[in-house]
C-alpha cells in the first residue's frame, strides 16, 4: 500500500506492506484522517515518552510509523476470531486503540498500529463503530478530535454558579465549546490570540471570544462574571463569588503555570494540552489558591460514542473547523501547514 511513512523525524510517501488483521482485528480502507496536533507533537518529541513503559506508543526515530488517528473507513476484510457484524463495504470510525498479542497499542503510535495516512489500517472490531449518517467522511472523521473536549466538558460537570474559561480555540477547545454549549452553560469565553480561531469559536458556541495581546484572560473573565464593581457589591455579598473553571487546550510550556498564577482562588483546570517536553507548575501557589487540576486522561468511551453520534447526525455541526484536504503526497506539507495558528483547525488527509 501507499502510505506517508514516519521515520528520523520526516515524513515521506512511498509503497509499505499491506497490515494484516490478527484476531479479532478488521482491516479497513482509509477514507479520511485529520491532521490533530498531537501527530505533529509526536513526531517532533519521540524522546517524550522514554519513560513511558505502557508500550502504547512507539518512541523510536528509526520505526517506520503511519500516523493518523482520527479517522474514517470502510471494512475490507476480517481477521480470525472476529464476529463480523460489520458487513464488508461499511464506513466506521472507532476510539483509536488497537488491541494486539503485545498489549495495547494507540493507533498511529505504533508499527503494529498504523493510522489513516496510509490506504489501510487496522481496527479493533470491539471498538468499532458504524457511522449511520450521509455526511462526507472529511466531517465523519473529525468526531474523534470532538470526543476528547467533549468528554472533558461533560466530566466538568460545569454548574450554573460558574463561569468556563477556555483557553485556547483548537479543536479540542472547540469542542469543549460546542458541548458545554449542548449542556446550557454560560457564559462560554474563549481565548485565543488568532482572529480566526476567535471567530470560529463563536461560531461553534462561545459567548464572549479574547484577545490576550489586548486584555489579561483573567481581567476579562472577572469582568464578565464579577461585573461593573459598585452594581455587583451587594449581589456578590449576598450570593457569594461565581466561580472559575478553566479548560487549558493549548499544549505549549507555560499556560498552564500562567493559568495557575493568573487565576481565582478555587479554580477547577481541565488541563487537556499536555505539552511533550514538560511543564514547570508554580505548586505553592495552587497550593494556596486552593486549586482543582485534573490532567487529560482521553474521552471516556460512552463519552467518544455520544460525540460520534453528533456528528454523524449533523445535530454537532462541525463544518466551521474543516479546512483543505490532501491526497497521501500532500502529507508531509500539511503537517507543516499544521503548525501554523493560522490555518484552518483541521487539514483533513484522504488516501
Amino acid at each position: 500500500m501507499r502510505a506517508a511513512v514516519l521515520q528520523g523525524g520526516t515524513v515521506e510517501t512511498r509503497v509499505i506492506g499491506d497490515p494484516v488483521p490478527e484476531r479479532g482485528q478488521l482491516l479497513v480502507r482509509s477514507l479520511a484522517c485529520g491532521i490533530c496536533a498531537s501527530d505533529i507533537h509526536f513526531m517532533d518529541h519521540l524522546e517524550a515518552g522514554m519513560d513511558d513503559e505502557s508500550g502504547m506508543s512507539t518512541y523510536d526515530r528509526d520505526a517506520e510509523i503511519v500516523m493518523g488517528h482520527e479517522y474514517c473507513a470502510e471494512v475490507v476484510d476480517y481477521g480470525p476470531g472476529t464476529e463480523r457484524r460489520i458487513p464488508v463495504g461499511t464506513r466506521v470510525s472507532s476510539l483509536p486503540v488497537l488491541a494486539t498479542a503485545t498489549g495495547r497499542r494507540i493507533i498511529g503510535q505504533n508499527p503494529e498500529s498504523p493510522g489513516g495516512f496510509g490506504e489501510y489500517f487496522l481496527l479493533d472490531e470491539s471498538l468499532t463503530r458504524v457511522a449511520v449518517s450521509e455526511l462526507p467522511s472529511e466531517i465523519v472523521c473529525i468526531a474523534d478530535a470532538i470526543s476528547v473536549g467533549w468528554s472533558a466538558a461533560s466530566r466538568a460537570q460545569v454548574t450554573a454558579k460558574e463561569v468556563p474559561l477556555v483557553i485556547g480555540c483548537g479543536a479540542i477547545a472547540l469542542s469543549a465549546i460546542a458541548q458545554l454549549r449542548r449542556l446550557g452553560v454560560g457564559p462560554i469565553m474563549a481565548v485565543d490570540f488568532v482572529a480566526s480561531r476567535r471567530e470560529t469559536a463563536l461560531a461553534m458556541g462561545a459567548d464572549v471570544v479574547i484577545d490576550p495581546a489586548e486584555i489579561s484572560p483573567y481581567q476579562a473573565w472577572r469582568d464578565v462574571a464579577y461585573g461593573p464593581p459598585e452594581p455587583m457589591k451587594e449581589m456578590l455579598t449576598a450570593a457569594g463569588l461565581p466561580g472559575c473553571v478553566v479548560f487549558e487546550c493549548v499544549g505549549i510550556p507555560g499556560v498552564l503555570d500562567s493559568i495557575i498564577r493568573g487565576c481565582e482562588r478555587g479554580t477547577r483546570i481541565f488541563s487537556v494540552g499536555g505539552p511533550p517536553e514538560g511543564e514547570h507548575l508554580h505548586t505553592l501557589t495552587a497550593k494556596r489558591k486552593g486549586l482543582n487540576i485534573q490532567f487529560g486522561g482521553g474521552p471516556l468511551m460512552h463519552h467518544w460514542d455520544e460525540a460520534f453520534e453528533a456528528v454523524c447526525s449533523g445535530s454537532l455541526d462541525v463544518t466551521p473547523m474543516l479546512g483543505r484536504t490532501v491526497g497521501l503526497d500532500g502529507v508531509a506539507d500539511a503537517l507543516a501547514a499544521s503548525r501554523d495558528a493560522n490555518g484552518p483547525v483541521r487539514i483533513v488527509v484522504v488516501p
